[in-house]
């Protein structure tokens, strides 16, 4: 009977094969970008400025702190010579509290609060761009691994044609020359293997990078297809949507609250407030009591300075909430033409030159085989194929980040 000890040696052997066997893990998109908006160190950073500003919060709800004083004066510093040393001296105690008029804490409450409404809008339109690069970054690493995998397809289909020119050679049908010419251009599809490579290395740190290293294993690809899957949406549509989606224009909205309610506070700082006092004194023997009441007279400080501040601030919070409606509409605009110009494109290599660039190519080849087309010739087909192809990837990435551009520009992916 196989010991246990035996079989743990024999799994802990096994281990790694079997995990080299299943492959690096695979993400989506969807995956991708929930993984970012949670472990993103950046974008953590960014939250805690919520709970920044949630404790500002706290600190304007506060009532001011009462006040105490002790006086013991009259201490005589040489020995008297009839009563008790501390006969002579005076002891006072006093309290006092100032009474906020004006309504001061509840507008700097509301001041806070809208303040931190500002910051969560903010860091909303963070998230808004994190999951842009997240996107734009996928299909970065998609195109490279499509791009690898043409490369790595094109350079086993030459090596074959080189075959049949190495046994050509041999045979006297071509000159040295023409061997050599296509011998070179192994060098060529090998480098745009290398290039695909390292691109692709490339594209997956970055992404890793952007979603958090340590949530995502070194190991890893991207998963999901790598093809034209058409976005059908109006423009009236997503104008609508990034009216109610768009994080920063919520952002400017709350900074128009914002500046009114500083303006509120301000003006509510122009009201004086009132201290009451209230004073025990006891002196040779007496005790006596006194009360009082502060008030500054407002003759010249007001606070007309930051009164009149603050109502600027407004007529600018307006201003630039109405450029941002703006911009937002712009960048719904322009992502929207792109979709359109890069969908466009991609449909025109979908219609016939992807077909045509394939054909040309078995055609070339299948002529080259059987000498009855020239070296030149069949070159010639291999670069515009290979040009073709090449072209329609970085197209159709195009199309895909025009795609997460709509999106960003509206807010939200959930698209009509």
């Amino acid at each position: 009977m196989i010991s246990a000890r035996v079989i743990l040696a024999i799994g802990c052997a096994i281990a790694p094969q079997l995990a080299r066997a299943q492959g690096p893990s695979r993400i989506t998109l969807d995956q991708a970008i929930a993984a970012a908006l949670e472990h993103n160190h950046a974008l953590l950073a960014t939250r805690t400025t919520i709970q920044q500003s949630e404790a500002g919060e706290v600190t304007a709800n506060l009532r001011p702190n009462p006040g105490l004083s002790v006086d013991w004066g009259s201490l005589p510093l040489d020995r008297p010579h009839d009563g008790g040393y501390f006969d002579g001296t005076q002891l006072d105690v006093g309290v006092s509290y100032t009474f906020e008029r004006g309504d001061k804490r509840a507008r700097r409450l509301r001041a806070a609060k809208d303040s931190s409404a500002v910051t969560r809008a903010q860091v909303a339109d963070a998230e808004r761009g994190l999951a842009f690069q997240v996107a734009s970054q996928f299909i970065a690493a998609q195109l490279a691994g499509s791009t690898l995998e043409l490369a790595t397809d094109n350079l086993k289909s030459f090596e074959r044609a080189v075959e049949i020119a190495e046994d050509r050679h041999r045979a006297g049908s071509i000159s040295e020359n023409d061997y050599l010419k296509i011998k070179l251009q192994v060098l060529q599809f090998q480098t745009d293997v290398e290039q695909a490579q390292l691109a692709r290395i490339q594209a997956l740190s970055d992404l890793r990078q952007l979603i958090g290293r340590d949530a995502v294993p070194a190991e890893f690809d991207v998963a999901g297809p790598f093809d034209y899957q058409p976005v059908k949406v109006k423009l009236a549509e997503l104008q609508q949507l990034a009216a109610l989606h768009r994080a920063d224009l919520r952002a400017a909205t709350q900074g128009l609250a914002v500046a009114q309610s500083q303006h509120a506070l301000a003006t509510a700082h122009g009201t004086q407030d009132v201290t009451l006092s209230g004073t025990y004194t006891r002196s040779s023997g007496l005790n006596t009591a006194a009360f009082g009441l502060a008030i500054p007279l407002a003759i010249f400080d007001r606070n007309q300075g930051e009164i009149r501040r603050t109502h600027i601030a407004v007529t600018q919070a307006e201003q630039q909430r109405a450029e941002l409606t703006g911009q937002v509409m712009t960048d719904v605009d322009d992502a929207y033409g792109a979709l359109q110009r890069s969908g466009r494109i991609v449909q025109a290599y979908r219609a016939g030159y992807l077909e045509l660039s394939q054909k040309s190519r078995e055609i070339s080849e299948y002529a080259y085989r059987r000498g009855v087309t020239s070296l030149f010739d069949f070159l010639d087909a291999e670069r515009a194929y290979r040009t073709t192809q090449i072209g329609y990837r970085q197209a159709l990435a195009d199309y895909l980040v025009a795609a997460e551009q709509v999106r960003q520009s509206v807010g939200t992916r959930a698209l009509p």
